[in-house]
């Protein structure tokens, strides 16, 4: 039977609320995956829609950059976190793959290392579409499809459920979502109007392995995907 995606995370809500916000603790974020995103986005337009929000740090770090933001999470805690720590014009609990807003609403979507913890991705995908603007752009990280080894899953190009807990600095995380091919994110973009303009595979930089040795394993392996897209 597959994971209840959206219910472990409601679950793990207060764990994340933790490893998101505890100063210094999530250097592969703040050290690494953020400060790559951060070169993929667009300027500031009309307005930004964060989908799979969680707590909220990237929607802070898009309105410190200018950006007016509306986040979504489908988590009843992280979005009141989320809503409570400041950045958001509006937060709502809610579902991806029903966004509450009109058509043609925005000219950014960010979906931060969410695609892969949600069911039906493609769903999602198709909405961040509905609600963009004719040339508006989505910005998406995921985990890397290749960074699983596919003799493990029984196969790179089925889908396969992840369940792992991480225990870092004190705190305890449950990752789970679901690993998928990258033809399954690049396949769902073009389905929905978009037409790639970057695809990039980050790697930290020497002064952020410099500060935390945490990140040198990752030197040589592909742990984060960030890609670009143009709607029409």
């Amino acid at each position: 039977m597959s994971l209840d995606l959206s219910g472990a995370w409601e679950e793990n809500a207060r764990q994340w609320a933790a490893w998101a916000r505890t100063p210094g603790h999530d250097v592969w974020f703040w050290g690494w995956n953020l400060p790559a995103f951060e070169e993929l986005l667009p300027e500031p337009g009309i307005g930004t829609v964060d989908v799979g929000c969680g707590e909220g740090r990237v929607g802070r770090m898009l309105a410190e950059r200018g950006h007016r933001v509306w986040g979504l999470d489908r988590s009843s805690l992280l979005a009141d976190l989320a809503r409570d720590a400041g950045g958001y014009e509006e937060v709502v609990c809610g579902d991806a793959t029903a966004l509450p807003w009109q058509p043609e609403s925005f000219d950014l979507a960010v979906a931060f290392m969410c695609l892969m913890d949600m069911p039906d991705p493609a769903a999602a995908i198709r909405e961040m579409a509905r609600v963009l603007v004719p040339g508006g752009r989505l910005c998406v990280a995921i985990g890397h499809p290749f960074n699983r080894d596919p003799a493990a899953l029984g196969g790179y190009f089925g889908e396969h459920d992840f369940d792992e807990t991480i225990e870092r600095g004190g705190l305890s995380m449950r990752f789970v979502g679901r690993d998928r091919p990258l033809e399954h994110y690049t396949r769902a973009l073009a389905d929905a109007g978009f037409v790639i303009e970057q695809l990039r595979e980050p790697r930290p930089q020497p002064d952020a392995v410099a500060q935390s040795a945490a990140l040198a394993e990752a030197a040589g392996i592909p742990f984060f995907l960030h890609v670009r897209a143009r709607l029409g």
